[in-house]
């Protein structure tokens, strides 16, 4: 909820990362967020769209200085109440967090981050102080093992050389998303 609050009866304007926009929003529909460190639940009570975003109204926000509290948040879907996926598909907490090789054997790194939308979605891999950014096509991810965390990519002769960046990763800093899982999926191919 990166949007300021949308009229004067605390309505919210959202930023979907969903495939599946009908289904997450709609009047009476539960989404959680994480407040404080503790997940709380939501209930939508009003639910218009402008422009392919959802316009939202909440149980219990019924005021701008009440949305504006909730600007910033992540709303997230448990894990069990995600939609199945069709075979090739993910989800991109499916991934965050697999290690990635060479079909050689060549240990590459950890996806840290799913970036990008559509045919133009990247793997942000992390390897010893720096950032590989890898296409998620199935031309370079050849084999994807969603239970044992690993993906195997025959990248194209200086695809890792290339797509190298120099990133600062602290100690303390977190990588990926709480447990509450998104909803956006991603297609290898």
């Amino acid at each position: 909820m990166d949007r300021p609050p949308h009229g004067i009866r605390g309505q919210v304007i959202l930023n979907p990362e969903t495939d599946f926009l009908d289904e997450r929003f709609q009047e009476g529909c539960e989404l959680f967020i994480v407040r404080g460190g503790a997940v709380e639940s939501l209930r939508l009570t009003t639910v218009r769209f402008q422009r392919d975003r959802p316009v939202v109204g909440i149980a219990g926000v019924d005021s701008i200085e009440q949305a504006r509290e909730l600007q910033g948040a992540e709303l997230r879907v448990p894990a069990g109440r995600l939609v199945r996926l069709p075979e090739g598909t993910f989800y991109r907490h499916d991934l965050v967090g697999c290690r990635v090789e060479t079909t050689a054997g060549i240990e590459v790194g950890i996806v840290a981050e799913v970036e990008g939308a559509g045919n133009a979605i990247r793997l942000v891999i992390t390897s010893e102080g720096e950032e590989i950014l890898i296409p998620f096509a199935s031309e370079i991810c050849r084999e994807i093992d969603q239970a044992g965390k690993r993906i195997i990519v025959e990248p194209p002769a200086g695809l890792l050389e290339l797509n190298r960046r120099r990133v600062k990763i602290g100690a303390d800093e977190v990588r990926h998303r709480d447990d509450l899982p998104g909803d956006a999926r991603t297609t290898s191919g």
